[in-house]
């Protein structure tokens, strides 16, 4: 699979728009993310974050602006979305696992109907990346029997199992009991320190104070605020993203990291 061009953008967001009607959720994006970055996208419900994740993929068609992953431009009409599809692997809310598949077979069947893999090697890279998230053990399991955060985790697997190039996840932990959000994040900073390029829309602070490269806050739709995690989270320049970690976070905790 070709490799990301380091010297461009992984993903590239030039004036995007998107609405719903007449309501405009997004109204003129622009921000990138580089080769092997970790942006976390913050801000608070129905501020576009979201919406932003699924236009990235062509799951919601923008209105307006340009999209480029990997190189590819995704809102150009003639653009192979498959093709660029197969390079971005996406995590949800919810796990969209199959109850009648185990984790293995969850894990397999895509790479067997999208990629053509034969048995053989799919089950092989399918075992790698249960092993790779913490489920080796679990390969046999059905999602019932499985925690919410294990499924979660299938989740992962079954999209690094497809050699995704970018990986966006869209509030990955919201849907999940406090206890078990820990080993999921766990995963994604596994993901960050091997390199894996990561756009995450998030409501831990400090999973995005951690292991961000950079922070996005957005509010109605727009970018109000970007930077390094100690810059917009520890000492945010704008009221609006001030207002909203004040919320969000105790005094103790969004000084965390001024002093380092």
């Amino acid at each position: 699979m070709t490799t990301l061009d380091t010297r461009t953008n992984a993903i590239e967001i030039t004036g995007l728009r998107k609405l719903f009607g007449t309501n405009e959720v997004l109204r003129g994006i622009d921000f990138h993310v580089g080769p092997g970055e970790v942006v976390c996208v913050i801000g608070p419900s129905g501020s576009g974050k979201s919406t932003l994740l699924r236009c990235v993929n062509l799951l919601e068609e923008p209105s307006a602006g340009t999209i480029r992953v990997a190189g590819a431009d995704v809102t150009d009409s003639e653009v192979d979305i498959d093709a660029v599809r197969r390079r971005i692997g996406m995590v949800f809310q919810s796990f969209n696992l199959f109850p009648h598949l185990t984790a293995l077979g969850n894990v397999m069947i895509a790479q067997r109907k999208v990629l053509k893999r034969d048995k053989a090697e799919a089950e092989k890279i399918a075992r790698e990346n249960l092993e790779r998230v913490g489920l080796a053990d679990k390969v046999g399991s059905y999602p019932a029997q499985l925690s919410g955060g294990q499924q979660q985790r299938v989740a992962i697997a079954r999209a690094l199992a497809m050699g995704p190039q970018v990986m966006l996840f869209d509030e990955p932990t919201s849907a999940l009991d406090p206890e078990l959000v820990g080993d999921v994040l766990g995963v994604m900073r596994g993901l960050a320190e091997a390199g894996m390029t990561m756009l995450v829309v998030t409501h831990e602070m400090s999973f995005a104070r951690e292991v961000a490269d950079r922070v996005v806050f957005m509010d109605g739709g727009v970018v109000v605020e970007e930077g390094p995690p100690q810059q917009v989270i520890a000492d945010p320049a704008h009221e609006r993203t001030r207002a909203f970690l004040s919320r969000v976070l105790d005094p103790a905790a969004a000084r965390i990291g001024e002093g380092e």
